[in-house]
């Protein structure tokens, strides 16, 4: 695959929503529903994409951050954001690094084929190019939209304002 295809990822194309005209138009009292026999709210799973992205730019700038000890520490522990303000500064931190990881992506092909230092035993066992880790990015970052919009369709929320497939 090309780098384009990797930033219409990242954006939202074909198939894959855009990951931020999924969530930018939700108040805080939607994002943080707990819907019934779902394990996180939309405000939890939009925080658990930020704590990945931030933990893979960390290794990217050859920094060593704390891989968690378990997969929770990824997580919220409330669903509900504490008020409107949390949420939208949760909002503006997953814009933020959407555009940091597209600055990236951009990258000449010498960058993207540059090793990135694992900081975990689980990342030796994993290709750790620049360029690996911005599509596993992606691909994290689809998944989670997917529930995103899953979970949006359930409480009769979708399509966002910046439109979205509803066939």
């Amino acid at each position: 695959m090309t780098e384009p295809a990797l930033l219409e990822l990242l954006h939202g194309q074909g198939a894959h929503a855009d990951p931020l005209a999924c969530v930018e138009d939700l108040p805080a009292e939607i994002a943080g529903n707990q819907l019934p026999n779902f394990p996180y709210s939309i405000y939890q799973q939009l925080a658990h994409m930020n704590y990945w992205m931030d933990y893979e730019l960390r290794r990217i700038r050859g920094q060593r951050p704390k891989y968690p000890d378990h997969a929770a520490e990824s997580w919220p522990n409330e669903p509900t954001p504490a008020g409107e303000a949390q949420w939208r500064e949760t909002l503006n931190r997953f814009s933020n690094l959407i555009e940091q990881y597209t600055t990236l992506a951009k990258s000449p092909p010498d960058e993207l084929s540059r090793q990135i230092e694992p900081a975990h035993e689980a990342d030796v066992q994993n290709t750790s190019t620049l360029s690996a880790i911005l599509w596993q990015m992606a691909a994290h970052n689809s998944y989670h939209t997917g529930q995103i919009v899953l979970m949006r369709r359930v409480q009769g929320a979708w399509p966002p304002k910046g439109g979205g497939d509803t066939w």
